[in-house]
């Protein structure tokens, strides 16, 4: 005969009955944030670094691999020898390689790639380095053979960025929306505005080793709703997070916060084919009247490292330039009197959206309104900041504007005459040349902290700091970088504890 038992009953006997034992499975998914949008999905043919944060490593994969310490090693290439002189690059390929698409990988997919990214017509972030290839031979499948123009020690690490991706020549068109790699991962979906998801790739030729099955990212650009994110559990990890709400993270017993240094150089870029600016005295009255300090503080919250030129602390044959342009206020004000500029002096300040940029720009804006110079502050999106600012060949349709240039070894870009800054500089293009075509590491150096004066001499921007990026995770996440020598995140490495 049963008994019935009320609920309160039945509940003190459910919990006290043996429970059986349930295996546990891993977590094998995580949801990643990220303040900015791609505004697509083909690193090869756009600047905005956001893309290779979704893809690099990911979807696409390159020759080499740059390593959390800046080091590169063998990636789609096996390995690679260079000439004595460092102009002759044979790359050995990885063998039974497919695309997604399930084309094969061969030199001939590594030699289409280069040579679309040099024609006159691409858009690619580093066209200037592949425009340098005198050419790229296919002798074999497995085999690759670059000549360089002139000596590039750094070639192996320039090809494991984003912008020599290799791509599949006929998925190629249309690589922008529906990507084709040989990574890891494939595009699972893109909900515009939202989130991006990816799915790991099952015929990936290494796929017992990605530990997470699927990847979402969400697109955050609020520092606050960042913060909340987090906070929640909504968010497993968030590289390159607003410097804003780092504290309380660093207290939080559920997350680990990772600050790495970086390569990136955050600048005042000013358009030096608009008059006045294209006076050297003008520039430098701009630079006096910036307390980069000041600036540190009040945009990244003391994250970053002050700096005088196109360079940063720890590369080869850096200088300390900052004294060059010192904050000087009263001789700014000299230099635009000497310059014959009627102040208030009018200038636009167009401000893409990362918090550095908006909240540094509202202390600029300041600081320059104490020497006469009034900054037009515009905000813009990243978008309309790429095509109407940046973009080659684009109106740049800009005075002033800040941003951080991510990218090392990145000099060769004052020597394009459509580069943005509108620095064309016979003596300086003169001085690159010698660089890049010295050999010994030495006269290199000393030829680079040339370089640097020149920079600083010249005014060439506003430059204000070298970037430090917090990143906060799940304190049970795994393989998450601290270093961030590229914006880069490679999901291959990650897994939860």
């Amino acid at each position: 005969m049963f008994r019935k038992l009320s609920i309160v009953a039945f509940a003190a006997a459910l919990a006290a009955a043996p429970l059986p034992v349930l295996a546990q499975s891993k977590k094998d998914s995580v949801v990643m944030g990220m303040t900015l949008e791609p505004p697509g999905l083909d690193p090869t043919t756009a600047a905005a670094a956001a893309i290779a944060e979704v893809t690099l490593y990911n979807i696409y994969e390159t020759l080499t691999k740059i390593n959390e310490d800046g080091s590169v090693s063998p990636l789609l290439a096996e390995g690679w020898q260079a000439s004595p002189d460092l102009k002759t690059y044979t790359f050995k390929l990885r063998k039974g390689v497919k695309f997604q698409n399930g084309e094969p990988f061969d030199a001939a997919a590594v030699k289409f790639s280069f040579e679309r990214n040099a024609v006159p017509t691409s858009t690619n972030k580093d066209k200037s380095l592949f425009q340098a290839f005198e050419k790229v031979d296919a002798p074999d499948a497995d085999t690759v053979v670059i000549s360089v123009k002139y000596s590039e020690p750094n070639l192996p690490f320039l090809l494991g960025q984003a912008s020599g991706s290799i791509v599949e020549p006929k998925s190629a068109p249309t690589n922008g929306t529906q990507p084709v790699g040989t990574g890891p991962y494939q595009l699972g979906a893109w909900v515009k505005g939202s989130s991006i998801t990816l799915n790991k790739w099952a015929d990936y030729r290494n796929a017992a080793a990605i530990k997470l099955s699927k990847v979402t990212i969400r697109f955050i650009s609020d520092p606050a709703a960042q913060i909340a994110a987090l906070l929640s559990g909504d968010i497993d990890a968030f590289p390159r997070f607003t410097t804003r709400g780092v504290a309380q993270f660093k207290s939080d017993p559920r997350f680990t916060v990772l600050v790495g240094g970086s390569k990136a150089k955050t600048i005042v870029a000013i358009n030096e084919k608009k008059k006045p600016l294209d006076d050297v005295r003008v520039r430098r009255a701009i630079l006096a009247a910036i307390d980069r300090k000041a600036i540190i503080d009040g945009a990244v919250d003391g994250f970053g490292t002050p700096i005088g030129s196109f360079y940063t602390p720890g590369s080869l044959g850096y200088v300390d330039t900052t004294g060059i342009n010192p904050y000087d206020p009263e001789k700014a004000k000299k230099l635009l009197a000497e310059a014959g500029v009627t102040t208030p002096l009018e200038l636009s300040l167009r401000l893409p959206p990362p918090p550095y940029a908006r909240q540094g720009g509202e202390i600029l804006a300041a600081q320059l309104a104490k020497v006469g110079i009034i900054a037009k502050i515009e905000n813009v999106e990243w978008a309309q900041w790429l095509s109407q600012v940046f973009a080659p060949n684009g109106p740049h349709n800009y005075d002033m504007t800040i941003v951080s240039h991510v990218e090392p070894f990145d000099l060769v870009k004052l020597t394009e005459p459509d580069f943005y800054l509108g620095y064309n500089s016979e003596a300086f293009n003169a001085l690159y040349k010698q660089i890049v075509t010295t050999p010994d590491e030495a006269g290199r150096a000393k030829l680079l902290g040339d370089a640097q004066r020149m920079m600083a001499t010249d005014a060439v921007a506003g430059f204000l700091f070298q970037p430090q990026w917090p990143t906060v995770i799940n304190k049970k996440l795994k393989g998450v970088w601290k270093e961030v020598p590229q914006f880069e995140n490679d999901f291959s490495a990650w897994s939860w504890e």
